[in-house]
């Protein structure tokens, strides 16, 4: 360490009442209503109807669920989903969070072996952040950096986020999530180059299946083709490389043979394009989303090195891996390598309050300081003081108590034991494990390096199975991910273990032949 979306049909008839004596209540609103889950006892088990047998506290409130899934169907759009079939569906309703348990209002005890999203790395119900928000909108509950002003959590955070990052990463950008900063990141690298005399230069390079974000600068960024297709993107001078996946196109080659490889295909995209136009390379240390890429220790370094060469600069996204993730406090710290410029989100409140972060080397905010002139950019919450009062809370608890340390050092390499214990399993072709983040990846024949010929049927089955069983796992194709709180016990893991089992074993006996 240094020192409006448009009005849709969802079955409730003409559109919204043009007075409000017109409007109705909740409950009289008309609606079919979605199922609501059938309990456990009442229904058999089958492979494809999760039976949840743990119960929370019996002083838990009783919820109308089929009311409120009515509702969520009539009026909320989820992201990253089949609205119209989940409105027939009906969603899941989560009602309170302990540790690495959270608990459905049907009174399912689950394990979140996915942290929520990626993101709950000091475990839920940590009533700290909850009072450190209260006391902070007590005496100050808003104002903004934009007047010449700021407030006192916000300058202590940004001093406190330059002590922890790696290298002179030493001036913060705040933003509301991941997203924003990769937006802010973008907007800032082209006027660094413009306002040096090259405005040409204002090219980025990502991967293919890479994610930054959903915003039209973030998923442009990034190489989702489902993402592209809706919103013409990506936007222009945005190009993308293969990912290092080894399991997928390494070939014959020794892992570490094909991390240089597959590094070396960003020193020929520079190349084609011309190396007078590129402004930046950004990319996830750990590609997350995708399946949890976890490219060969010698990728990264050959990363960086091919960015100095062309003074490219070299942007690190560690809005999954940072604050912990890997056992270290940052990824680029894990794989050996410096970024320029680093995008924090998730863990740094860990998902308890939202806040993103753009952190810039001392190279880059010196041209944006003092050649750049006026920032004319930014958000009204960025720097928002009781955002930034809770990620002080949240780091103040992953030193305290030493949740990374503990990580890199006892629970990090327990969880990738048990994980390789797995390995044996005959629907497990590889086990991908760093620190606190894992997949396993779901194959037809463990002896030859293929996918089942329809992605993604495979491991959304293994993940219901998992749901029945007391276990949240995410599946991206047929990828079974791995990323939970950093706070999770050995005996943790192990439950975590049992269950993944029993649930690769019962997605076996269902798929039988099938293959």
């Amino acid at each position: 360490m240094k020192p409006g979306l448009g009005t849709r049909d969802w079955g409730l008839g003409k559109a919204k009442a043009t007075t409000q004596k017109q409007k109705k209540t909740f409950r009289e609103i008309v609606v079919p209503s979605p199922q609501s889950p059938v309990p456990a006892s009442s229904s058999p088990k089958s492979p494809t109807q999760p039976n949840l047998t743990h119960q929370a506290p019996a002083t838990m409130p009783q919820l109308d669920i089929k009311h409120l899934q009515a509702l969520d169907a009539a009026h909320h759009l989820h992201p990253f989903n089949d609205n119209a079939a989940l409105a027939k569906k009906g969603t899941r309703i989560l009602t309170h969070g302990e540790g690495v348990y959270v608990w459905d209002a049907d009174g399912n005890k689950l394990l979140d072996a996915f942290a929520g999203l990626w993101c709950v790395n000091i475990g839920y119900g940590r009533k700290e952040l909850g009072e450190a928000a209260s006391r902070q909108m007590t005496q100050l509950a808003y104002y903004n950096s934009f007047f010449q002003c700021t407030t006192e959590p916000t300058i202590r955070l940004a001093a406190k986020l330059a002590e922890l990052t790696p290298g002179d990463l030493n001036h913060v950008f705040f933003a509301n999530s991941g997203s924003e900063a990769n937006d802010t990141i973008l907007r800032m690298v082209r006027h660094f180059w413009a306002v040096q005399g090259h405005p040409q230069r204002n090219i980025v390079i990502g991967r293919h299946n890479g994610y930054h974000g959903s915003t039209v600068a973030g998923a442009s960024l990034g190489g989702m083709k489902g993402m592209h297709a809706q919103g013409g993107l990506p936007i222009p001078d945005i190009h993308h490389i293969e990912p290092p996946f080894w399991f997928a196109d390494g070939g014959d080659l020794a892992p570490e043979a094909y991390g240089l490889v597959a590094a070396q295909r960003l020193e020929a995209k520079i190349l084609e394009l011309g190396p007078e136009r590129v402004a930046a390379f950004i990319g996830e240390p750990i590609m997350g989303a995708i399946g949890v890429y976890i490219p060969p220790m010698s990728y990264w370094p050959e990363i960086e090195r091919i960015c100095r060469k062309y003074d490219v600069l070299l942007i690190a996204d560690e809005v999954i891996c940072g604050f912990g993730r890997t056992g270290d406090w940052f990824a680029a710290q894990y794989f050996g390598f410096q970024p320029d410029i680093m995008t924090l989100a998730k863990g740094i409140t860990s998902g308890y309050i939202p806040l993103g972060a753009v952190m810039f080397n001392d190279r880059v905010s010196k041209v944006l300081m003092e050649q750049g002139g006026e920032l004319a950019h930014g958000y009204t919450y960025s720097g928002h003081p009781v955002c930034t009062a809770v990620a002080l809370e949240n780091i103040r608890i992953l030193e305290d108590e030493n949740i990374v340390g503990t990580c890199k050092t006892d629970t990090g390499p327990y969880l990738a034991q048990r994980l390789h214990e797995l390995g044996d399993h005959p629907l497990v072709g590889e086990v991908r494990v760093a620190g606190m983040v894992g997949a396993l990846e779901l194959v037809p024949d463990k002896t030859q390096r293929r996918f089942f010929s329809e992605r993604g049927k495979v491991g959304t089955l293994c993940r219901d199975m998992a749901l029945g069983n007391g276990l949240i796992l995410r599946a991206t194709n047929d990828s079974m991910l791995f990323s939970p709180p950093l706070i999770i016990t050995r005996a943790q893991i192990d439950e975590l273990i049992e269950k993944t089992r029993r649930s690769l074993d019962q997605t076996l006996a269902a798929i039988g032949t099938a293959r």
